[in-house]
């Protein structure tokens, strides 16, 4: 059964809420996890690790879910494949976990851990992501206009202020209100590009032009 593209835009809506909510509960029951010291990835080891590599998993395939969406609803092109490949970037650092590290799990270091293959393509996972988001953003605000194009900018700018700000201590926690940031955008995005939500605008525009016409 061919799935439609509201309901495949819709697993862009989703996915961000779904991956936080994950996250939150993990953060706060997982036992020796500090959410403002240890960074997300880390909930991937261990023996619940698997919560959150399907976490990881199931959030990139919703993502490109969307992207095959945004394609159908006409969304242009580069867009929809950017958004398809920052879900890729988050299947990938799902499917590779990273190291221990900052003494999670129980007996890693409690600095940076001793760097794997499997840590290196983590890490070539979220940099996937990352690029691809930022890349997404910048397209569509190129076909946005007036006040969705500037709010498009300032998010851009806010995330990456966010992330990039010069403070190792508060870093995990800012790259969770990083990532908010990023999924609320792309959420938002998909809720407006969905095809049903835009023929609904599209038809209460003409009926408000033909009553406009009447009354003149």
């Amino acid at each position: 059964m061919k799935v439609t593209t509201d309901r495949l835009v819709a697993g862009g809506v989703v996915a961000g809420p779904l991956f936080l909510a994950v996250w939150a509960v993990q953060a706060f029951t997982r036992e020796g996890f500090d959410p403002g010291r240890h960074p997300i990835s880390l909930l991937a080891l261990g023996g619940a690790g698997w919560v959150q590599i399907a976490n990881f998993v199931l959030t990139g395939s919703l993502y490109v879910a969307a992207a095959v969406g945004l394609k159908r609803a006409g969304q242009g092109t580069w867009g929809p494949r950017l958004i398809g490949a920052f879900g890729v970037g988050l299947i990938v650092a799902g499917v590779f976990v990273t190291d221990p590290g900052a003494g999670f799990p129980e007996g890693a270091p409690e600095g940076a851990g001793e760097l794997s293959w499997h840590g290196v393509l983590h890490e070539v996972g979220f940099g996937i992501a990352q690029l691809a988001w930022t890349a997404a953003a910048i397209v569509f605000a190129r076909r946005f206009k007036g006040r969705a194009r500037w709010a498009t900018v300032g998010t851009i700018a806010a995330a990456l202020a966010v992330a990039a700000w010069p403070d190792l201590d508060s870093l995990s926690i800012r790259l969770v209100i990083a990532s908010a940031i990023q999924f609320a955008f792309v959420a938002v995005l998909c809720r407006t590009c969905q095809p049903r939500r835009v023929a609904t605008a599209e038809a209460s525009l003409v009926v408000a032009s033909g009553d406009w016409g009447r009354k003149r």
